[in-house]
């Protein structure tokens, strides 16, 4: 069996995504158990697939949830406010404060009450104020912490579409599979899909390094010995790249070159090339 030939058809991608058949499945598993080729393959592409959904996990501040913690304790351990005053069991004046009260006036006495009041009226609105100050800041913190988390989400569910979509047409028998492999004896593997029917070209770039500041990847196909831009790969890309359509080639090849692309390619920055 080519075990080789088995991990390129897009089997093992299908299986992580779980987009295999049953019987595909079931064959796979036999085989892993008996190709360590394919066990390693299965293990390879799942930490990949872990390593582009975690890529843009923001974690949220440690400090941010204490303060939230601490707010939201410290609000339910308070389940009443003592009055000020109670009404019910007045304190009985001292001998000498009643006399003091029988020689003030009754004028004088409103005013002192109703300065009493303004202070306790004061008291109570700076704290239903912070109260409430207190409760706004812990939602606006939550809020945030739910969109960031939100964003996040939505960055894992787009990786996962790519890659779904990636496997789909590695499975499509229309699909040629051109691997590229590192120049100068370099280990780096590159692999293009080329449609043979309507001639798209797409790039896998998960395996391939960020270029240097300056620099860009660009794609070449080669016919008649003659290399034709085929594009430049967009560095935000971090799945499956659309290239340039080519109706016709006989190998490809990426070189990195300056930003924005080049008109004729730097040999000395061939990164991969294969053959169609």
């Amino acid at each position: 069996m080519d075990i080789q030939a088995y991990i390129q058809s897009g089997i093992i991608e299908s299986y992580v995504l779980g987009l295999a058949s049953a019987e595909e499945v079931t064959e796979i598993e036999e085989l892993r158990k008996q190709y360590a080729g394919i066990e390693q393959a299965i293990m390879q592409f799942s930490i990949l697939l872990e390593e582009q959904a975690m890529a843009n996990v923001i974690t949220p501040s440690a400090e941010l949830k204490a303060k939230i913690i601490a707010a939201v304790q410290s609000e339910s351990g308070k389940s009443h406010v003592s009055p000020l005053i109670s009404q019910s069991d007045p304190v009985p004046p001292s001998e000498s404060s009643s006399a003091v009260v029988r020689s003030i006036s009754k004028w004088k006495f409103t005013a002192a009450a109703s300065v009493i009041l303004l202070v306790c009226s004061a008291v109570l609105n700076f704290y239903l104020y912070q109260k409430f100050d207190n409760k706004d800041k812990a939602y606006q913190a939550l809020l945030t912490e739910r969109n960031t988390l939100q964003a996040s989400n939505q960055v894992y569910q787009t990786n996962m579409k790519q890659w779904q979509s990636a496997a789909e047409m590695m499975m499509d028998p229309v699909m040629a599979k051109v691997e590229l492999k590192g120049a100068k004896g370099s280990n780096e593997v590159v692999q293009v899909l080329w449609n043979t029917n309507n001639k798209d070209v797409f790039v896998m770039t998960a395996k391939m390094p960020a270029p240097s500041k300056g620099k860009q990847y660009q794609l070449w196909a080669l016919i008649d010995g003659k290399p034709v831009d085929a594009g430049v790969l967009d560095p935000n890309c971090k799945s499956i790249c659309k290239m340039k359509n080519m109706p016709q080639a006989d190998a490809f090849a990426i070189t990195l070159e300056k930003e924005g692309g080049s008109v004729e390619p730097d040999l000395q920055a061939l990164y991969v090339m294969g053959k169609v």
